[in-house]
């Protein structure tokens, strides 16, 4: 059995270094590198996107980027002074707080406080607020005084989940720069790399398990990778399965295939094998919708086909077209329908396998 001998966890051990290095985000990437190389700073950066695809990872390394005594084409060189001390968190340039622990505005007043002294030793002092839309209204007031008038060696970098929660007045003093969820095949072939550098034995199938589960955040998609090869020694679909909670595509696909056939009496029996098996019903519930979703939109719009490759593999994207060229659009309206309330009614139902089981039959008998 493979042991895996480091007490670093993945997700930090490969997070990125360079922006050369982020992957999914070329559109961020390339005009940051541009920016930097010619030297045009902005004061103020807004980095927003779903959780785990890179936001505080690229404010860190525009912080070194900044900072560099040996910076080329927009790169920071990893190797000064400067560099190692903000890769190791030893930088009092750089302050780098959570706004959802240090919402208030006495936190923010420190920051002004901080932002008026010059920099002890970088050339620029920066500061990044994450999760930024968790400020109170009078912690923005305060946030907003400071970058209206920032001090030249001053730069600060905003990064959210929920831009929608940010007052219009905070965005429009910012660069702004949207993040995207990561495609299922980027994140895994981002997992293979890792497994292939740390020597894990892994399945295809399983890292596009948990690709999938990750839901675009390859920071998610790199802690449960640890989580499952620190426990079992190596990746293989029952590994992922049994810490997930959650079938993988073919148990999915097989299940899709039995509801548009109306095979009533092998649906049931499959249920009934997920159930007992300890899988998560919810899951499945939800993984089964979601399936029926593709295969309904594709049945109705071909052209759809592109769009899906970018978030499942291949060869899964063929077995929802087979059964697309199958499928009674009508029906799994009903289906789609009828899944969607069993899952509401699964959730405060001390037998949550019976709404399904109930969905099943008066769409399938």
């Amino acid at each position: 059995m493979y042991t895996r001998g480091m007490s670093i966890a993945i997700y930090r051990k490969y997070r990125p270094q360079t922006l050369a290095d982020i992957i999914g985000q070329e559109s961020v990437t390339g005009v940051l590198a541009s920016a930097l190389k010619q030297d045009k700073i902005a004061h103020a950066y807004l980095l927003y996107g779903p959780r785990g695809t890179g936001k505080t990872t690229i404010a860190r390394i525009v912080a070194k980027a900044i900072n560099c005594q040996n910076q080329k084409n927009g790169e920071p060189c990893n190797i000064c002074p400067h560099c190692l001390a903000i890769q190791n968190n030893q930088a009092l340039d750089v302050i780098e707080i959570d706004a959802a622990s240090n919402r208030g505005i006495d936190e923010i007043r420190n920051l002004q406080e901080l932002t008026k002294t010059l920099p002890a030793i970088f050339r620029y002092k920066v500061l990044i607020i994450d999760e930024v839309h968790m400020l109170t209204p009078q912690a923005f007031n305060a946030l907003l005084k400071t970058l209206e008038e920032p001090p030249a060696h001053a730069v600060f970098i905003l990064a959210t989940t929920e831009y929608e929660k940010l007052p219009a007045t905070i965005i429009s003093r910012t660069q702004r720069y949207h993040f995207r969820r990561l495609t299922l095949q980027e994140i895994a072939t981002k997992l293979k790399k890792i497994c292939e550098a740390e020597k894990i034995t892994f399945e295809p199938e399983a890292l596009e398990l948990i690709a999938h589960a990750a839901d675009g955040g390859v920071r998610d998609a790199e802690s449960l990778l640890d989580q499952i090869s620190s426990m079992k020694g190596s990746v293989s679909t029952g590994h992922v399965e049994q810490v997930l909670g959650k079938v993988d595509f073919k148990k999915t696909s097989h299940m899709s295939g039995l509801i548009i056939e109306k095979n009533l009496e092998n649906a049931l029996e499959f249920l009934h094998e997920i159930h007992t098996g300890g899988h998560n019903v919810f899951q499945f519930n939800k993984d089964i919708t979601e399936y029926l979703r593709r295969v309904l939109s594709l049945k109705l719009n071909p052209k759809l086909e592109e769009l899906f490759s970018r978030d499942i593999a291949h060869s899964e994207l063929q077995e929802i077209k087979q059964h697309a060229l199958k499928a009674d659009p009508e029906f799994l309206i009903k289906v789609i329908k009828s899944l969607i309330q069993a899952y509401t009614y699964m959730r405060y139902n001390p037998f949550p396998i019976a709404p399904f089981e109930i969905a099943l039959i008066e769409n399938l008998k």
